[in-house]
């Protein structure tokens, strides 16, 4: 991996199977910077900062999906910017989105804009729907 834009594709790879998909605590106190900002936290009614997106998939994502899967179907890198088109998917045995538990899959179609510095996320975009 010689390019900075292979090692940032990287570093949002293993952000999204280490952290999202397992729950790694300590892979996100590794790669998200103590300055980050979440531009679409106010879309899930989060704070905007570190604690807002860990919280997140800790203690709301984890909590209502068993079985989580990210699949990660391209990547787009250019500077210190990486675009992902990605699926966030899960058996919902919990609340989530306002909804009661399905005991089925769902799955979250997202397209994430991060912005790395030395190899940690400063700044987050995502858009996305959800398929159940």
């Amino acid at each position: 991996m010689n390019t900075l834009q292979e090692k940032n594709k990287a570093v949002v790879t293993r952000f999204n199977k280490e952290f999202i998909e397992q729950g790694n605590i300590q892979v996100f106190e590794e790669l998200v910077a103590a300055g980050f900002v979440n531009r679409s936290a106010a879309t899930l009614n989060i704070p905007a900062g570190r604690d807002g997106i860990k919280d997140y998939i800790v203690e709301v994502l984890h909590k209502a999906l068993t079985d989580v899967k990210v699949e990660i179907f391209e990547q787009i890198a250019e500077g210190d910017t990486v675009v992902t088109r990605k699926a966030i998917s899960g058996i919902q045995v919990g609340e989530f989105l306002n909804n009661p538990p399905t005991h089925q899959r769902i799955t979250m179609h997202c397209i994430d804009i991060v912005k790395l510095k030395d190899g940690q996320y400063v700044e987050h975009w995502r858009y996305g729907q959800v398929v159940c």
